[in-house]
């Protein structure tokens, strides 16, 4: 889905159906892709890596790279730009990815921004300052816990900080700010995102109705799916049902080669 185009750059929201397979490609110019919610297995020239939270993925043009779809679908906003309208140029490796940490909050500010329509001169100071950011950074492993953290909450997106805590052994005040740091959301926030995640595959993926959905995404009621879906996403349960025809079709769950993404 076309958000936004100029004379050196295309935004694009890209959503992928659950455990859909899209084929190796690559693209003419630089493409930045910022995670906005599900999950999915990115193979590229750094190897295989499964990403679940908050992330960008910066490939040189020509960079081929391959998706494995989680099974609750995945949503990206996909950036391809000149460099020369940039005006930062190339980087010297084919594939730079960072997960969580500074850069992951970073992407979640300005995933948040690209949902509005911005002028091209706006569009490319923050383009251009978030990769110049990013470059710099040293993106480091996420530790295991913070993984058990997400799982559990996959479990019970209820859990609290503190009986999270309890059962890693480590004071809540310390839990919550060393995985915001680390995964570059917070706690309550992944918990609200997780719930979106099964919210909006429900709603792309099923003829489920809205009541239906909110109880088995854990929201309270459908005025709480509501309210969280428009901080998360920026949208309406009814948006993004309409999404269903926006889901990128020519890959579904068998591999697929005849077409090239967009």
């Amino acid at each position: 889905m076309l958000l936004t185009s100029c004379s050196g750059a295309t935004v694009r929201r890209v959503i992928d159906r659950a455990n859909a397979r899209i084929p190796e490609h690559a693209h003419d110019w630089p493409v930045l892709s910022l995670f906005v919610i599900g999950g999915y297995t990115n193979h590229s020239a750094l190897g295989e890596r499964v990403i679940s939270g908050p992330s960008a993925i910066l490939y040189r043009a020509g960079a081929a790279h391959r998706n494995e779809v989680a099974a609750e679908g995945f949503e990206q906003i996909e950036i391809e730009f000149d460099p020369a309208w940039l005006g930062c140029g190339e980087q010297g490796v084919p594939v730079r990815r960072w997960i969580g940490g500074r850069v992951g909050a970073q992407v979640r500010g300005l995933v948040q921004q690209l949902g509005r329509d911005l002028p091209e001169e706006h569009l490319r100071a923050e383009l251009r300052r978030f990769i110049q950011s990013a470059v710099r950074e040293n993106n480091r492993g996420l530790p295991r816990w913070s993984g058990w953290v997400e799982r559990r909450l996959r479990q019970d997106a209820g859990a609290s900080v503190a009986d999270l805590a309890r059962d890693l052994g480590r004071h809540p005040s310390w839990l919550g700010t060393a995985y915001r740091l680390i995964r570059g959301e917070g706690i309550p926030e992944t918990a609200a995102r997780l719930r979106v995640e099964r919210a909006a595959y429900l709603l792309r993926e099923t003829a489920l109705s809205p009541a239906e959905i909110a109880a088995e995404a854990g929201f309270c009621d459908q005025s709480h799916m509501h309210r969280t879906l428009r901080r998360v996403l920026g949208r309406t349960p009814s948006a993004v049902r309409g999404d269903r025809d926006d889901l990128r079709q020519a890959f579904g769950p068998a591999p697929a080669a005849t077409r090239s993404p967009t």
